[in-house]
């Protein structure tokens, strides 16, 4: 079964500042005091600070931080409530990096009580690649007859245009019984990357992964199949200055994902180089 072809920069999470006050996170506020009592709020009331200096936004800040609370309605589970905290230590980031972790929480939608949690160490830890976007991923996720995943997807990028690099991270997590549990820890399913001079002439690539689940299970849960689709340009100025594409063809990768009995691990060429 097809589960979805993901495409940089397409997911459709909405991560604007009204969207994530307004949105699935309903009354954040109220989220975020009941996962966590200790928490003191702001005096402006958009950000919410646990000891000694971990700091907690409402919602997406403007600019180039998108460190705010995500959240998503889980169709599969649809009295339920998936949530992205983004703990920022404020004490070690700076205008150049962010240090920090993401929490993953499993609410009941009624009550705002927190089924599951899960702690990401240093998810929200970057520099010169610095985090774009922080989306949830709900795509049907079947593992196995009583066993769904949902997924996390971490766009990084920089700055550069001579020398361009971008690519989303998905990390898969497994609600089973009563626990939440990492099964695939960072498959990179979309990116580009390049060299160029800035003005036209170069050499540049992009990717796209897209996932479906097999019918053979391993330990449990179903094999995920991940094929690539990567692109190459070689753009040119031609003899009047104009920049030409030229392109190349197409190459496409195939990838089997076994489960091990832990986590699925990833191939080498797919692997995350963020946190």
């Amino acid at each position: 079964m097809l589960l979805r072809t993901l495409f940089l920069g397409l997911a459709a999470a909405c991560l604007s500042p009204a969207c994530a006050a307004a949105g699935d996170c309903g009354d954040a506020a109220a989220l975020v005091q009941q996962a966590y009592p200790k928490a003191r709020k702001s005096a402006d009331g958009a950000s919410f600070t646990l000891e000694p200096h971990i700091s907690i936004a409402l919602t997406v800040p403007r600019g180039d931080t998108p460190f705010g609370l995500v959240c998503k309605i889980w169709p599969a589970h649809d009295d339920l409530l998936l949530v992205a905290v983004p703990l920022t230590d404020s004490a070690q980031s700076s205008d150049d990096g962010h240090v920090g972790d993401i929490e993953l929480l499993v609410v009941d939608r009624n009550s705002l009580q927190v089924r599951q949690r899960l702690l990401q160490p240093g998810l929200i830890t970057d520099d010169a690649i610095a985090i774009r976007k922080i989306e949830l991923d709900t795509g049907r996720y079947r593992l196995a007859p009583d066993v769904t995943a949902f997924g996390l997807l971490i766009e990084i990028a920089n700055h550069s245009q001579a020398n361009p690099f971008s690519e989303t991270d998905l990390r898969l997590y497994a609600l089973a019984g009563d626990a939440l549990r990492l099964v695939l820890d960072g498959l990179v399913v979309a990116g580009n990357g390049g060299e160029g001079d800035a003005n036209c002439a170069g050499s540049f690539h992009s990717s796209q992964v897209s996932l479906a689940m097999g019918s053979v299970s391993h330990h449990g849960y179903h094999d995920i199949a991940a094929v690539e689709r990567t692109e190459t340009d070689n753009p040119s100025p031609d003899k009047d200055g104009e920049c030409q594409s030229h392109p190349g063809k197409p190459v496409k990768r195939s990838y089997r994902l076994r489960y091990d009995g832990s986590r699925y691990p990833v191939p080498a060429a797919l692997k995350v180089m963020g946190p």
